[in-house]
């Protein structure tokens, strides 16, 4: 009996042992993974959260390890999974993934002042398409399919004008950016394309003339920017601790320098998920589900 008891606290113990060897979420052992989609150079994006997940380790001690994915699909699948701690979500996607209880808004991205950007839609200048409505039978380039600015918008634009994207455009293309839907435009691949404005800067290192070849024939309504979202593992301290950094970077020179050379950032302001109610009202309006433009 004795003999009996003592191996049941030793595997008690033992139980217990394993139990207390998991690393604490935001330490080396399990640092906070941070999710983002390069929407340019994936190099310079990778860069710049690194510094950004240094200027938080320094100032909290909590260890983050950013994670580029190819897109906002499998950032929201990382959240969800538990793969991702915090995310760099665009609209679509933060609605997403907080309707599936993946994520929760932070603080929103700054960019000219404002906390909201446009969608366009683009063409070349002698495409002979002037409106929404001509868009039927052309090859259409979008960045992704859960895009916000890329192809959520402009798809409701065209049910708006009264054509099917899925039925009345000739061809679907994924770009793979907004930048490679530009390209495709100017070199003729896709008859229009949708992007953030104005997407065509991007390239005018390397074409000059693109705003004299690409046009823009609409453009929406304001969007929310993109974010910083935390999921549910993360502690109310912890998410308090990293926004103040954040914060912190938006209000230094050097910090903001930083926070550019990732989304072209220039300060965050704090949010709560009720910024987000207008687009979830355009999407009711229209008819659609937000799982249902996942398939």
């Amino acid at each position: 009996m004795t003999k009996v008891l003592l191996v049941a606290i030793t595997i008690l113990l033992l139980v217990s042992a394993c139990a207390a060897a998991e690393p604490e979420l935001g330490t080396e052992g399990n640092p906070l993974v941070w999710v983002l989609v390069p929407s340019q150079d994936t190099e310079a994006v990778l860069t710049g959260a690194e510094d950004i997940a240094q200027a938080i380790e320094d100032a909290t001690g909590l260890v983050v390890s950013p994670l580029v994915t190819t897109d906002f699909t499998g950032a929201v699948e990382a959240m969800c999974s538990g793969e991702a701690h915090m995310g760099a979500l665009n609209t679509f996607n933060y609605v997403l993934a907080h309707a599936r209880e993946c994520a929760d808004v932070a603080v929103a991205s700054v960019r000219f002042g404002s906390t909201f950007y446009s969608g366009q839609v683009i063409t070349a200048v002698d495409s002979g398409i002037s409106s929404i409505s001509d868009l039927a039978g052309k090859t259409f380039c979008r960045p992704d399919p859960t895009s916000t600015s890329g192809w959520v918008i402009p798809s409701i634009a065209m049910q708006a004008a009264g054509l099917d994207p899925e039925a009345d455009l000739a061809e679907i293309v994924d770009a793979g950016g907004h930048d490679g839907v530009v390209l495709a435009v100017y070199n003729g691949d896709c008859d229009a394309g949708s992007t953030f404005v104005d997407a065509r800067s991007n390239i005018e290192e390397d074409f000059p003339d693109v705003l004299d070849v690409v046009t823009v024939i609409e453009e929406s309504a304001p969007i929310p920017n993109d974010n910083i979202s935390y999921a549910p593992a993360v502690s109310t301290e912890n998410r308090e601790a990293i926004t103040g950094v954040l914060l912190d970077l938006a209000s230094t020179e050097e910090g903001l320098e930083i926070l550019n050379s990732v989304y072209s950032w220039s300060g965050m302001e704090v949010v709560g998920d009720d910024f987000y109610d207008g687009f979830r009202q355009q999407l009711e309006a229209a008819g659609l589900d937000i799982e249902d433009l996942t398939n």
